[in-house]
């Protein structure tokens, strides 16, 4: 790619990353929280609110517009990054990169946990990602999300459908759901196979109907794919914290405190 194109791409991926003011009811999870709850090969999704997360959000009728891969200590083996560094994200100024839990301090987030994975291969998914570190960010992506901002007439679910194949499909290259995909796909995990059925042509059986998985391009994952998934659980912070909702402080119309006890 040229170099003119490369700048053009960088000072676009800095406007469209660039978070903006919202007004949201959802509560955040906290980094300390976080830290209690996941476990390498847990993916974070995340709801974010700069103007590229308004566009995936679009087309993929969902909250979450970015997905990050909890790796635990193994970012640590890395030399020159961040200390506590132990989450990888492809971001769009920076590439694929290692950062801290607290960066995601005060945004509504979702873990999810594949089922079944041993710590071998939990292990083996977080250094797929880890070993990427420093990859370049998909710049095709940048360019067709800038696309979607400009004045279009409505969407259709089905023309939505096809807009969702963004960027090159480069595997040097990556956007942050495609990356943790590849991750997992270099273990054959499932996240929203294509399922094949066929006739078994069988003597005994002639009626009998054989089924397959066949994985999906990494290049079709979204951030959503993984909260969708049946082969991920949701797990939410707040299930073993021994929370009480009699504890809670309530702030009544007239200015007094009470709790429900």
């Amino acid at each position: 790619m040229g170099i003119t194109l490369q700048w053009t791409g960088k000072r676009l991926a800095r406007f469209l990353s660039r978070e903006r003011p919202r007004l949201s009811f959802l509560i955040p999870t906290s980094a300390a929280q976080l830290r209690a709850n996941l476990k390498p090969g847990d993916v974070l999704l995340v709801e974010g609110s700069s103007r590229a997360s308004s566009v995936i959000k679009f087309l993929t009728q969902s909250n979450w517009s970015h997905a990050a891969l909890y790796v635990g200590d193994e970012a640590a083996r890395v030399p020159g990054l961040a200390p506590g560094a132990c989450m990888i994200e492809a971001d769009m100024v920076e590439g694929v990169r290692a950062v801290c839990l607290e960066a995601f301090t005060g945004l509504h987030t979702r873990i999810c946990r594949p089922f079944g994975l041993n710590e071998a291969e939990c292990l083996t998914v977080a250094r797929y990602a880890v070993a990427r570190i420093g990859q370049q960010y998909d710049l095709r992506n940048i360019f067709d999300l800038l696309r979607y901002l400009l004045p279009v007439p409505s969407i259709s679910g089905r023309m939505r459908s096809h807009l969702l194949a963004l960027g090159s499909g480069d595997p040097t290259r990556a956007i942050c759901s495609t990356l943790i995909a590849q991750a997992f796909q270099s273990i054959r995990y499932p996240i929203l196979p294509q399922v094949v059925r066929h006739s078994a042509q069988r003597t005994e059986c002639p009626d009998c109907v054989e089924e397959f998985y066949r994985l999906r391009h990494h290049s079709l994952f979204t951030p959503r794919d993984f909260d969708v998934s049946p082969y991920f659980q949701i797990v939410k912070p707040m299930q073993d914290s021994g929370f009480d909702y009699k504890s809670l402080q309530w702030g009544d119309a007239d200015g007094t405190v009470s709790s429900a006890r």
